[in-house]
């Protein structure tokens, strides 16, 4: 595996329950600021359960793609306590 994919990997890992991240800002993250489109499409490959791609949307808010599908994906992501709009849009809270 070549060095871009690890390098998304692990910053997913790190991504900590009930949290979510952009696909753009792991695009930045790894040095690759446009790189984002290239990030999802490493994540929908992604058989590894112990990396949690479901805590990565996108930048819009919406929930994006998932290789298990987008409904098992609002799932994992509800039972993290994530809350997501009838429109399927994270609702962002503001952190303290």
């Amino acid at each position: 595996m070549n060095s871009f994919p690890k390098r998304v990997y692990k910053v997913v890992r790190r991504i900590p329950k009930g949290k979510v991240m952009t696909y753009g800002q792991i695009a930045k993250l790894i040095g690759c600021p446009k790189a984002y489109r290239a990030v999802g499409n490493i994540l929908n490959k992604n058989r590894d359960k112990k990396i949690p791609c479901h805590r990565v949307v996108k930048s819009d808010g919406r929930t994006g793609g998932f290789r298990d599908g987008i409904k098992n994906k609002i799932v994992l992501l509800k039972k993290e306590g994530i809350m997501i709009n009838s429109n399927g849009k994270i609702i962002f809270r503001a952190t303290e």
